[in-house]
């Protein structure tokens, strides 16, 4: 047996194998998603890298809206159908669909707590910055759970005070007439943020990238972009735990958030959460925890390919 499982994100394509069904996935390699005409090319670049041969099914999880069998990236070029890799058994998930459902198979060094108490069995949400933002629920259901696909994190950006306002209202001077919480929220927004503090504080600040800007931990401008970067993140999770009922705990991935874990504990990502005056108590019992995790996406599509091949087959018997 031979699964392929795939976590295929704006930068980065994260491929792996599934040798039985409950193992982890293993051979794991990240390719570059700009340097490949299409995922087909991709996985078929990753299979000659591990030396492995046509898997026999395969879960591959995409950052944008799925269509079926169909899947058009939002931050990048691929697009096309899952049947494009010739693969006898294919399954298409969005990616934070995927990370839903990795959440009740992590545990221990794979978590840190962001404030709250214990997570619970209710449901649950997750969100994260990486080249986009993503959001999806997972819901119980029985004796297992179901992923909850969705588009959040182009709802409008959340704007709790008044130094949130300066920094939109720059953003829309500068051409932007809507200003989705992606456009801050994410790798890419950490720089448009950037640029918008260095006009609402009239300074001028050099370009730079995402990586650069959580580095410079000794300037200024940089650190107050981390911290109302992540300020405006536990608004944004507040409204998703709000929206969904997930009184089973908010979990936040991405690509971002993992290189900044000491950071995200000591801002006002925790208490800007809760600041929702009518509803303080009940999202003060709502945990929130961030997944470091090493590939948890891929753990994700695993999980989904395992129980979808399994109600297939209980299904032809």
């Amino acid at each position: 047996m031979s699964w392929l499982v795939a976590d295929i994100g704006g930068t980065n394509a994260r491929f792996g194998l599934v040798t039985a069904p409950g193992n982890q996935p293993s051979h794991i390699h990240v390719l570059p998603v700009a340097e490949h005409a299409s995922l087909r090319d991709a996985a078929a670049a990753y299979l000659d890298l591990v030396g492995a041969a046509r898997p026999t099914a395969a879960c591959v999880a995409v950052a944008g809206p799925v269509d079926g069998d169909r899947y058009d990236l939002t931050n990048a070029h691929w697009s096309g159908s899952i049947h494009d890799l010739g693969v006898p058994y294919a399954a298409l998930i969005n990616d934070f669909e995927a990370l839903a459902a990795s959440l009740p198979h992590l545990a221990g060094d794979d978590l840190v707590s962001l404030g709250g108490p214990s997570p619970s069995r209710g449901v649950k949400a997750v969100l994260g910055p990486g080249t986009g933002l993503g959001v999806a629920g997972l819901v119980p259901s029985g004796q297992g759970w179901v992923p909850v696909p969705g588009e959040g994190g182009h709802v409008t950006v959340p704007i709790l005070d008044d130094r949130d306002l300066e920094v939109v209202r720059a953003l829309r001077a500068q051409g932007m007439t809507r200003v989705e919480a992606e456009d801050l929220l994410s790798g890419p927004g950490l720089v448009r943020l950037h640029r918008a503090l260095a006009q609402v504080n009239g300074v001028s600040a050099p370009d730079l990238t995402s990586a650069d800007i959580v580095e410079r931990v000794d300037d200024s401008l940089c650190a107050e972009t981390v911290e109302l970067f992540c300020a405006m993140l536990g608004s944004f999770a507040s409204n998703v735990a709000l929206t969904l009922g997930a009184r089973g705990g908010v979990y936040l991935g991405g690509g971002v958030l993992p290189r900044i874990v000491g950071r995200v504990r000591a801002s006002d990502f925790r208490a800007r959460f809760e600041a929702s005056p009518g509803m303080a108590d009940y999202l003060a019992a709502i945990s929130t925890t961030l997944i470091v995790a090493e590939q948890p996406a891929l753990t994700g599509a695993a999980a989904h390919l395992a129980q979808h091949i399994h109600s297939t087959q209980e299904l032809s018997s």
